[in-house]
């Protein structure tokens, strides 16, 4: 399975392409935004194109020809305005999903934001980001895809530990980016996930045991 990950140069998108590297069962297809970032993939041995989220549909959808599943990790970063916000994280996001329809790719997962279901539950200092994640998802339910909606809490840049708490609805937690990526890697050929979305935290199961029992 070759797997574009979207935002591959971002935390969880590099722990993500090692997961996929190590395993022969897939081929990992980084798609980022700089040179320098392509470059550097392709001196690890991995394949990689430059894509600008802030493109048309139908150059994103050159950039992901080829694949068979895409893996939406990008975002605008928390130094950037709420213009970025919406422009990368939903606007970006939905191009994504109709370029991955147009080269007729049928899996796609997206990184969300725990709880980003729910307007009563959105963090008050973070709602453009809410706002943003919230719509982006709701137009992947919408859009026939074979979808997967993972919504972790707060970022932790802590070692994994392989075990987590996943559900439709968690309370506020955190969880290392190497067990979001742990997740995305485990999700991606678990039939269990498909068309659904869940909260993920820091938990006591084993990855791949918790994402079976949502």
């Amino acid at each position: 399975m070759k797997v574009a990950v979207v935002g591959a140069n971002g935390q969880i998108g590099r722990h993500l392409i090692k997961l996929l590297d190590d395993n022969e069962q897939f081929n990992p297809y980084a798609i980022v935004r700089k040179e320098d970032q392509a470059r550097s993939f392709k001196e690890e041995g991995i394949a990689a194109s430059l894509v600008d989220l802030e493109a048309s549909v139908e150059e994103i959808s050159e950039g992901l020809r080829g694949a068979d599943a895409v893996v939406f990790t990008a975002g605008s970063g928390g130094a950037t305005d709420s213009d970025k916000t919406l422009l990368v994280d939903l606007d970006g996001a939905v191009k994504t999903m109709e370029a991955a329809k147009q080269v007729d790719i049928k899996r796609f997962i997206i990184v969300s934001a725990l709880q980003a279901h729910h307007r009563e539950n959105w963090n008050e200092s973070l709602l453009p980001y809410y706002a943003a994640k919230h719509y982006a998802d709701k137009e992947l339910e919408r859009s026939g895809l074979t979808y997967t909606i993972i919504r972790p809490g707060g970022l932790l840049n802590e070692n994994g530990t392989g075990k987590v708490s996943a559900a439709e609805n968690l309370s506020r937690g955190s969880i290392p980016r190497e067990d979001v990526a742990k997740a995305i890697y485990a999700s991606l050929t678990e039939e269990h996930t498909y068309n659904r979305g869940f909260d993920l935290i820091s938990g006591n199961k084993p990855i791949e045991e918790a994402i079976k029992e949502i």
